[in-house]
């Protein structure tokens, strides 16, 4: 099941995030500010569940028309499960009713199985961003997908 976080979900999100070396590592003042002043930031955050547990979260920025995706995690042991393309395919659902023109992304050139979800969500490669991404340096690719 996807739905939108709580603040009652921070814990389970920072443990997630924690595990995951490939992901953008926020503080937890960072998701608390998201989680508990979600009508004053222009962020959100959807979760995934199995089993009424946490299994996954993904982690937007809204500016209008144009949406960028910031973090999608998934725990370790349900990858390939299609969770990940499930949570996108729920900010894309919510970026059509929200009247949305497109979302964008970026992604470590390694990513290999977050590049082939983008692609499989429909997103298209757009550019590069040189030396992005520290330790180890590489290259960001950039993905964009026109909702409109």
């Amino acid at each position: 099941m996807i739905r939108p976080a709580t603040p009652a979900d921070l814990h389970a999100i920072l443990a997630l995030e924690r595990e995951a070396l490939t992901a953008a590592h926020w503080s937890q003042a960072q998701y608390d500010a998201v989680l508990n002043a979600p009508h004053a930031t222009e962020r959100l955050i959807l979760v995934a569940e199995t089993d009424n547990k946490m299994a996954g979260f993904l982690v937007a920025h809204t500016a209008a028309e144009e949406w960028e995706i910031e973090n999608v995690v998934v725990a370790e042991s349900l990858r390939g499960h299609g969770l990940g393309g499930q949570l996108v395919s729920g900010l894309l659902d919510l970026g059509r009713q929200k009247k949305a023109r497109a979302i964008f992304l970026e992604v470590r050139e390694s990513n290999a199985p977050a590049r082939a979800l983008y692609r499989s969500c429909g997103f298209q490669e757009t550019g590069r961003r040189p030396k992005y991404y520290s330790c180890p340096t590489e290259d960001a690719i950039l993905y964009t997908l026109a909702l409109s």
